[in-house]
C-alpha cells in the first residue's frame, strides 16, 4: 500500500490466517491493519525524517477521559516527559473530517498538547492549539522536533 510517506521496511510474517507487522516502537508483532500500516509509517516518518527521538514516541497509550478508555495513536514527548503532539492516524480508505479533528481535539482534553496531527496516509494536517485563546491555527506542515523543544 503506498502512502504519502517515504517508503521503510519493515518485519512482517503471516501466522494463523492473519498478517503482523514487528512494532519497532512497541518491540512485540502487532495485527497488521490498513490503520497499523498508516501508524507504523508515520512513526518512522516522524523519527526518521522529523528527527523525534524514538524513545520519546509512544504509540498505542492508554487515556482516560471522563470515566472512559481510550487509545491514541502516536504521542511525542519532550526530554522532560511532557507531551509535545498527539497524532491520529486513520486507514487509508477514511476520509479526513470533521469527526476526526473532533476525536484528537477530545484526547487533548486530557493530553493538553499544543500540536495535533492528523493523518490517512496520504493527507496530512497539522495545528497548533492556543492554551489561552482555546483555538486551532493549521500549520503548512509537522514540525521538526527540534524547533517544537526549542518553543517549550
Amino acid at each position: 500500500m503506498n502512502l504519502n510517506l517515504p517508503s521503510y521496511s519493515f518485519r512482517v510474517k503471516e501466522q494463523t490466517d492473519q498478517r503482523l507487522i514487528f512494532d519497532e516502537f512497541r518491540k512485540r508483532w502487532v495485527k497488521l491493519t490498513p490503520e497499523e500500516w498508516v501508524r507504523q509509517n508515520f512513526a518512522r516518518y516522524l523519527t526518521e525524517v522529523k528527527h523525534f527521538p524514538a524513545s520519546l514516541l509512544s504509540v498505542e497509550r492508554s487515556l482516560r477521559i471522563n470515566q472512559h478508555d481510550f487509545r491514541t495513536d502516536i504521542v511525542l514527548f519532550s526530554k522532560t516527559g511532557q507531551p509535545l503532539v498527539v497524532v491520529e492516524c486513520k486507514a487509508l480508505e477514511v476520509k479526513i473530517s470533521q469527526q476526526v479533528f473532533d476525536q484528537i481535539a477530545r484526547y487533548n482534553l486530557a493530553l493538553r498538547v499544543d500540536y495535533l496531527v492528523v493523518t490517512n496516509g496520504m493527507m496530512h494536517y497539522c495545528c497548533r492549539f492556543d492554551q489561552q485563546s482555546m483555538t486551532y491555527s493549521f500549520l503548512p506542515e509537522i514540525p521538526d522536533y527540534l524547533d517544537l523543544v526549542g518553543r517549550v
